[in-house]
Parts: structure tokens; C-alpha cells; sequence
């Protein structure tokens, strides 16, 4: 801006200067020069035409107000430089105070975040430990089960080889198929009722109140089923419902494949039952052997 307005002064004083040098050309005075008034010339003296210095006024003029002009602009372009800094230079302390303190409380949570999810992470891992090892039990019980059975079962077969012994086995196992539909016909219900209550556990549609409703009703139906001595039903309902949270993939449609601890417990549960079943068939020959003897 300051170049420009020195380019404008010097513009006008040149065109002054042209402007008297051509009124007034020494190398030619006859073609160039303006004479005096002849008037004047003839009367013997005078200044000459006054004429001659009449453009130097306006010209001096419209120098002086480029000049003017020009100054005020260049107060007015830095008054308006210096207010367009200082907004830029508040609107930038605000945002950085603004997205300073967001960025804070967004790390803070993320932190937070972070923390929860170590915890959920370790106490999974603690779950899963439990669920290992409370697994590796039931099997270890399982596996007693079975040789049990079997030990019982390589009994009946040699009871039902001798004569008395073998007919009271014999009336001792009727009567033993006879109950055991209905002991079965409870493992069956109950094993739907804990499909059905692992489905609501894993259902994120479902209420928890609904699925805490279903766990009351099961405990206390759970003193009326009879899964035989050997079955404390009510205690391992408990620790299904505090420890099995195994559930299957989100796009499962397969009921089935939830829970894991259930299962485990309804196998054993139908070996204890067919094991008690024997333990009375023992348990009536043990009986009818004695009676035989007294008599």
C-alpha cells in the first residue's frame, strides 16, 4: 500500500513537471513556448500569461488528496488487520479451552474405560477358573458314578444267577422300572425349565425380573421332585444359577447350546438316579437274604 501511494505522488509530480516543461520547452521556444499577451508585450512589460501555471493548482491538489486518501486507507486496512487478529487470536484461546478441557474428560473416560474392562476381564478369567475346576470335579464324581454303577451292576447279575436272592432282585428291579418313568419324567422337565431359564439369562430382550421369577419357582418346585437320597436338588440349582454364565453366539437359534454347568449336572443327576435305583434293588435283596436266614 505505501509503494502504491508513493507510485501516485510520484505519478503527479511527474506529470506536473511534463506539464510545465511543456508549457515552457527551452529547445524550442517558437513551436513549444507560450508568448506573452501581445497586449501586454506591446504596452511594454507585464508577467506574462496567466494562463500558464493554471493546471499547477488542481494537479498540486489531486496529488495532496491521493495522499490524504491513501493514508486514511492504509489507518483504516490496519485498524481492521489489528481487530481481525484479535478475534482470530480470542476465537483460538476458546476453542483450545473448549476442546482442551473435552479432550480431558474424553481421556478421563476412556481411562475409565479401560479400568472396567481390565476388572471385567479378570474377574471372566476368575469364572472361568471356578467353572474348570468345579468341571473337573463333576467329572472326577461322574467317574465314581460310573464304577459305582458298575460295580452294582456286575452284582445284579450275579444275584440274578442265584434263587431266592435272584427273585427278589428280580421283584426289587420291576418295581424300580416302575418309579423310575416318573424319576425321569422329572429330569425331563427339569432340564427344560433350565433351557429355558439360561435362554432369558442370555436374551438381551428379556427382563431379569422374569428370569429371577423363574429361578423362585424352580427352587421351591425342587423340594417336591424326587431325584433319590443322593440328590441335594435345591443346592445345585443355586450354584447353577450363581456360577453358569456360558451362553452361545448372538446369532444362536439353538436354545441348547446355552449354559454349560447345567448340563454337567443333569448327566450327574440321571447317574444318581440310576445308581440309587440299584442301591434299592441292593438294598431289598440285602433284605429278602435276611429274611431267608431268619427263617
Amino acid at each position: 500500500m505505501r509503494m502504491f501511494l508513493h507510485m501516485n505522488i510520484d505519478t503527479s509530480t511527474m506529470f506536473l513537471v511534463l506539464t510545465v516543461s511543456s508549457m515552457n520547452n527551452l529547445n524550442d521556444p517558437p513551436r513549444w513556448n507560450i508568448d506573452p499577451d501581445p497586449g501586454e508585450r506591446r504596452a511594454g512589460g507585464g508577467n506574462g500569461n496567466p494562463w500558464n501555471y493554471a493546471l499547477l493548482i488542481p494537479m498540486l491538489g489531486l496529488a495532496a488528496f491521493r495522499w490524504i486518501w491513501s493514508r486514511e486507507s492504509q489507518r483504516e486496512i490496519d485498524e481492521v488487520k489489528v481487530r481481525h487478529n484479535e478475534q482470530v487470536s480470542s476465537i483460538r484461546t476458546e476453542m483450545e479451552k473448549k476442546y482442551g478441557h473435552s479432550l480431558i474428560e474424553v481421556r478421563r473416560a476412556a481411562a475409565l474405560l479401560e479400568i472396567q474392562v481390565e476388572t471385567e476381564k479378570q474377574r471372566v478369567e476368575g469364572y472361568k477358573k471356578a467353572m474348570q475346576s468345579h468341571r473337573l470335579q463333576m467329572m472326577d464324581e461322574k467317574k465314581h458314578l460310573k464304577q459305582e454303577r458298575d460295580g452294582l451292576e456286575q452284582e445284579k447279575q450275579r444275584m440274578l444267577q442265584s434263587g431266592t436272592a435272584g427273585a427278589v432282585l428280580r421283584d426289587a428291579l420291576e418295581q424300580e422300572r416302575a418309579e423310575r418313568p416318573r424319576a425321569e419324567a422329572a429330569l425331563r422337565e427339569l432340564e427344560a425349565r433350565l433351557v429355558e431359564r439360561q435362554n432369558a439369562y442370555c436374551s438381551i430382550l428379556r427382563p431379569r425380573a422374569q428370569r429371577q421369577e423363574m429361578e423362585q419357582e424352580m427352587l421351591l418346585d425342587a423340594v417336591k421332585v424326587g431325584l433319590g437320597r443322593g440328590v441335594e436338588l435345591e443346592r445345585d440349582l443355586k450354584d447353577i444359577f450363581r456360577k453358569d454364565k456360558h451362553c452361545a453366539d448372538v446369532l444362536n437359534t439353538d436354545d441348547r447350546k446355552n449354559g454349560s454347568l447345567m448340563w454337567v449336572y443333569l448327566k450327574y443327576w440321571q447317574l444318581q438316579v440310576t445308581v440309587e435305583g440299584h442301591k434299592r434293588a441292593h438294598d431289598a435283596v440285602r433284605r429278602g437274604k435276611m429274611g431267608s436266614r431268619v427263617e
